[in-house]
């Protein structure tokens, strides 16, 4: 008798794994990210902080000092320790999902591989969904962690969110509008957010990925045929990490003024209305700071988003490689004969 021929069945069950790459990846590559450079993220939030004149005939708002700027440094990150891991799976699934069914499989030997043109506008497709699917979580996340490491509520990340949550109940209105503010506190600056999120990620990936698949092709005698483009297209961690921190090292840069009027956004204050106007924000920034107060914090933010690019991207590519060699094993113990 023939032995049995499971590769008919080998599409179907390998999706679900994918999908578990996806979400395991994204998860401990957000997590180790935000944690391990955490203090960066709070520099660049103080530095982008409005400053206030001290009086009438100050030309310019007095930077804070070395002191105050390192402060509470680790303020806010309960809040992000809870929302990285979910944010960045919930990107990567996505971002992967997409990819996997605009670009050739890289398990086919019958597909044509797909045009430079085909895969940037693939990956920029790819990148933008999941950027949107990662903001629906990031960013209540966000707003809290910033009015923490801002030094607002002393730094507390409890009492910046028992602030949202006593908009439930206010004074003088309906208690059904409460939760609509709730809400829409939590949600504050998502529309800045997502603006700068989605040029700046269309950079970082289309770039991480134009440079792994010149890499892989470069290499190609030891890429065992894979398709570039692919997530898992035989590349070693180093070198993803390294075109990780490179890319978002640029688009980090480039994208700084949305940054800045994110974070001015994030951290408004109530009392003037409820909505903060993204154009109120632009002007009030070029009259009372001038065109440079829309680069502050470029520093820090290349600094993390550069070694954040390695650190993210390594450990996701990492973290990918090590399932999916876990599972070729097993398929390949399942495969040998008793």
């Amino acid at each position: 008798m023939s032995a049995i021929e499971p590769p008919e069945l080998e599409p179907t069950s390998a999706e679900p794994s994918l999908w578990t790459r996806s979400l395991l990846s994204g998860a401990v590559a957000g997590l180790t990210v935000d944690l391990s450079l955490y203090p960066l993220d709070t520099i660049k939030t103080r530095l982008q902080q409005a400053r206030k004149h001290t009086s009438a005939s100050s030309s310019k708002p007095p930077a804070p000092s070395l002191r105050q700027t390192f402060r509470g440094i680790y303020a806010g990150l309960p809040s992000v320790a809870l929302g990285s891991a979910p944010s960045a799976a919930s990107f990567f699934i996505v971002y992967d999902g997409v990819k996997r069914h605009l670009l050739p499989s890289p398990s086919s030997t019958t597909s044509t591989p797909a045009s430079w043109q085909h895969t940037i506008l693939t990956h920029s497709l790819a990148s933008s969904l999941g950027e949107i699917a990662a903001c629906a979580v990031r960013v209540p996340t966000e707003v809290i962690k910033q009015r923490a490491q801002a030094g607002l509520f002393g730094g507390s990340t409890l009492l910046a969110l028992k602030d949202i949550l006593a908009l439930r109940h206010p004074s003088g209105n309906a208690e059904g509008r409460g939760l609509g503010l709730v809400i829409r506190e939590l949600y504050r600056g998502t529309t800045i957010t997502i603006a700068r999120e989605i040029p700046f990620t269309v950079l970082q990936f289309t770039t991480w990925e134009a440079m792994k698949d010149a890499y892989a092709s470069r290499d190609a005698a030891s890429s065992d045929g894979a398709v570039p483009g692919s997530v898992s297209a035989g590349i070693a961690t180093a070198p993803s990490a390294l075109f990780g921190s490179f890319a978002g090292a640029v688009a980090a840069g480039l994208t700084t003024p949305l940054d800045v009027v994110k974070t001015r956004v994030m951290l408004a204050r109530r009392g003037g209305g409820d909505n903060v106007q993204v154009g109120d924000v632009v002007r009030g920034i070029m009259k009372e700071e001038g065109f440079g107060a829309f680069w502050r914090g470029i520093g820090p933010r290349v600094a993390w988003i550069g070694i954040g690019g390695a650190v993210f991207l390594g450990s996701y590519q990492f973290t990918w490689n090590m399932l999916e060699a876990k599972e070729k094993g097993k398929k390949h113990t399942e495969s040998e004969p008793l």
